[in-house]
């Protein structure tokens, strides 16, 4: 059965770093492009990056250019976001999502499988 576990969202001053890891089961994660989405209270979900299936090719939303670095790990099974200079606005649950390359989908507007998402928190 296909599952997407996140972790290591948390609490983080303004300023601060996290890595937020996106673990995958039931499938092979080679045929998959993997977006991170965020969603804070009282806003749309929204795309922050994408990551192709190989890893050549990622997207970053415009809020998080140079900050924020996707990358994954077909190995483990495991998607990655290094968010770094973090501010309050970062703030949101985050989730990954798997898009199946052999059914035509692709991240970012493409259809797949939701994780349950982590919290994030950027407060003083």
């Amino acid at each position: 059965q296909l599952q997407l576990v996140e972790s290591g969202g948390g609490l983080v001053q303004p300023g601060g770093s996290l890595r937020l890891s996106c673990v995958i089961s039931g499938f092979t994660l080679d045929y998959y492009d993997i977006g991170w989405f965020r969603q804070a209270p009282g806003k749309e979900r929204e795309g922050v990056s994408c990551i192709s299936s190989s890893g050549g090719s990622t997207n970053y939303a415009d809020s998080v250019k140079g900050r924020f670095t996707i990358s994954r790990d077909n190995a483990k099974n495991t998607v990655y976001l290094q968010m770094n200079s973090l501010k309050p606005e970062d703030s949101a649950e985050y989730y990954c999502k798997a898009f199946p390359l052999l059914y035509g989908s692709s991240c970012p507007g493409g259809f797949g499988t939701w994780g349950q998402g982590t919290q994030v928190t950027v407060s003083s």
